[in-house]
């Protein structure tokens, strides 16, 4: 016999439990929360950029212990807003130029929500065909927005995976890179295998190394500048049977505007390619594309085939599984917000929106190379990007070139105007007079 308490407890759920996904309940809450996403967006900029809370601060307004009985999504949508929203740094704010930008559009957001409600594991064909076909073609799409070679497609023996992230697909493309030469040389020769990256690579590629088995001291940086190709680099990786990966997460979005396609010119001597989709090209988090010329050589490297997952589509050898392609078994529908966005938008309108931030970073240029005080800003660049940002008029973040502490200024937030690029410069002039005038004599 149950306790006293755990009887009270089934009485009261048998009287008012509504099913989790009673269709007129999620229609009500669905659209409660619809209101307070635009309403959010309607006023995002007026919250400070960076979240300027303390750390601890959410324990102390928050329960110690989960609630028993149920609480209405009014009343946590009450503390969403009272205290979730304190404590969030406002990416998709118009005043966001830090680290990269997470370019949302509503296309994006629906079709995450389509996503996210079909509620789908596609990690092979038969578990939904549409996922899976969808994605070969919209992998397709990008690939020939992009003008990469036909090789890279699947209709030219090559093709794509929406990956979560760039980490994962660089360390999908170096298990395979190992793999290859291993099968070659034995892989009791691992401690051999040296991994190159540009001296500006993203620190993923020296976890993935790590993380595949690659000694440390193995890992070698190039010094490359952005005057440097691929053509040549490919060529001199052929020689030597060497994988070459173009990891365009940010800046590979540009690339589908005719007149920024230079920057991955001698591409076609690639292995693989992979660009965020969630970072600039309007997608949400988390969507990114990898292509690849061999896809045999992530299957050889990262397939499984338990009992439980074959079948007759399997066994014909003419359908993708994608679960093959990754380093996870399970995976999201993510090609339905690639799908919204490309065809909601349309080419056209993606690059319009594209160049239009490219003006906007073209603005700010000019904004800095207009004031004669370049040659003194370097010396308080630390302490001049704190205080713009714990002002949370604008955010920025920083990066060290040659020896030089740098404030980095990227745009590509949606929400973004010229007006805000002024402004933002403005707050930069501000705080670098207030501190000029600090330090004078």
């Amino acid at each position: 016999m149950g306790s006293l308490t755990s009887d009270l407890e089934l009485k009261y759920n048998s009287g008012s439990f509504t099913n989790p996904l009673d269709s007129e309940e999620f229609r009500r809450q669905g659209h409660m929360i619809i209101d307070f996403i635009a309403d959010y967006y309607k006023n995002v900029e007026k919250y400070p950029v960076r979240s300027q809370v303390e750390p601890g601060y959410l324990q102390k307004v928050l329960p110690e212990s989960a609630p028993n009985n149920p609480e209405s999504m009014e009343t946590i949508l009450q503390d969403v807003q009272q205290h979730i929203v304190l404590g969030i740094t406002h990416w998709q704010s118009p005043n966001y130029f830090a680290y990269f930008p997470l370019s949302g559009s509503i296309a994006g957001f629906l079709g995450e929500m389509l996503s996210s409600g079909f509620n789908i594991v596609g990690f092979n064909r038969i578990s939904s065909p549409a996922a899976t076909e969808l994605e070969n073609i919209v992998m397709d799409w990008l690939g020939q927005m992009l003008k990469l070679p036909k090789s890279f497609l699947f209709s030219g023996n090559g093709g794509g995976v929406i990956q979560g992230t760039t980490c994962e697909a660089i360390l999908c493309t170096l298990t395979s890179a190992r793999d290859r030469v291993l099968n070659k040389i034995g892989r009791e020769n691992i401690s051999k295998l040296v991994v190159y990256g540009s001296d500006q690579t993203h620190c993923a590629l020296e976890k993935a190394a790590q993380i595949v088995g690659i000694d440390v001291k193995n890992f070698r940086a190039i010094k490359t500048t952005k005057s440097s190709s691929y053509g040549p680099l490919c060529d001199v990786a052929k020689q030597f049977g060497i994988w070459v990966h173009v990891d365009a997460a940010y800046a590979g979005s540009a690339c589908i505007c005719p007149e920024f396609r230079h920057f991955i010119d001698g591409v076609e001597g690639a292995d693989s390619f992979s660009l965020n989709a969630h970072k600039w090209f309007f997608a949400t988090l988390d969507c990114c594309c990898l292509l690849v010329k061999d896809p045999r050589a992530l299957v050889s490297s990262l397939s499984t085939n338990p009992e439980y997952l074959k079948n007759k589509a399997i066994e014909s050898k003419q359908v993708v599984d994608y679960k093959d392609w990754q380093i996870t078994l399970s995976r999201r529908f993510r090609s339905l917000k690639l799908w919204f966005v490309i065809g909601n938008y349309g080419v056209a309108n993606l690059r319009h929106f594209l160049r239009s931030h490219v003006n906007m970073a073209t603005l700010f240029e000019r904004l800095v190379n207009g004031d004669k005080r370049g040659g003194t800003i370097n010396e308080f660049n630390r302490e001049l990007l704190e205080s713009i940002n714990a002002s949370g008029k604008a955010y920025m973040t920083h990066a060290v070139l040659g020896g030089i502490y740098a404030i980095r200024f990227a745009t590509g937030a949606t929400l973004t105007e010229e007006r805000h690029v002024v402004v933002a410069w403005t707050v930069v002039q501000q705080h670098l007079e207030a501190f000029l005038s600090a330090f004078k004599p």
